[in-house]
Formats: structure tokens, C-alpha cells, sequence
């Protein structure tokens, strides 16, 4: 089993910026995909930005060119920079990496809620 374990959410002002951390740890046997989604209150959770293990991401076009997504492969950690927020950006985020090993599901982390007022 994996567990995947984000850090870093919180209440911020409208314009301000914030980093997430998520760190996998378990039956980590190889480079896995890793990346970011949100679900807003009353709204289905989405994608907000992916990295493969060979580093290339993509964004979802709400986040791109305020949020960054990268990763410490030494620390099996995928971070989430998030800059010029919005209250529309206010939501839980999780965490999707995976998989890990052969045969092996996606693993979710717990969650994270990021709020930014306006």
C-alpha cells in the first residue's frame, strides 16, 4: 500500500500565494505520475495539474501560469505553487499519484482545504 500525505493548505488573501506538499510513502517501488485536484463546495473535483515522472506537466487553463507542479523524486514529493490566487481557487485539494508499483492502484491523499478570501 501507498499513503500519500499533503501538507500546506490554509486561508490566505485574495492575491497571495501558497505551496503544497504531498509525500507518498509505503510500497513505493518506482517513478510514479503525480498530481493535483480540487473539489469547491456544490462542484465535481477536478484536475488542476498533473506531472509524469519524466517531469512534463500540464495545467488545468484556470491555474496556468499562476500555479507550478514539481516534484523531488529523492522524496517521492510532488508540490503545488500556487500564486495570484482567486476565491475561486478556494476548494479541498488532493493529492493522486500513481501507481506505484506493478498491479498497483491510484492512491488519494486525505485532502487539504485551501480557502482565499476575497
Amino acid at each position: 500500500q501507498v499513503q500519500l500525505v499533503e501538507s500546506g493548505g490554509g486561508l490566505v488573501q485574495s492575491g497571495g500565494s501558497m505551496r503544497l506538499s504531498c509525500a507518498a510513502s509505503g510500497r513505493v517501488q518506482n517513478l510514479a505520475a503525480m498530481g493535483w485536484y480540487r473539489q469547491a463546495p456544490g462542484k465535481q473535483r477536478e484536475l488542476v495539474a498533473r506531472i509524469t515522472r519524466t517531469g512534463t506537466a500540464n495545467y488545468a487553463d484556470s491555474v496556468k501560469g499562476r500555479f507550478t507542479i514539481s516534484r523531488d523524486n529523492a522524496k517521492n514529493t510532488v508540490y503545488l505553487q500556487m500564486s495570484s490566487l482567486k476565491p475561486e481557487d478556494t476548494g479541498v485539494y488532493y493529492c493522486k499519484a500513481g501507481p506505484f508499483y506493478t498491479g498497483a492502484d491510484y492512491a488519494w491523499g486525505q485532502g487539504t482545504q485551501v480557502t482565499v478570501s476575497s
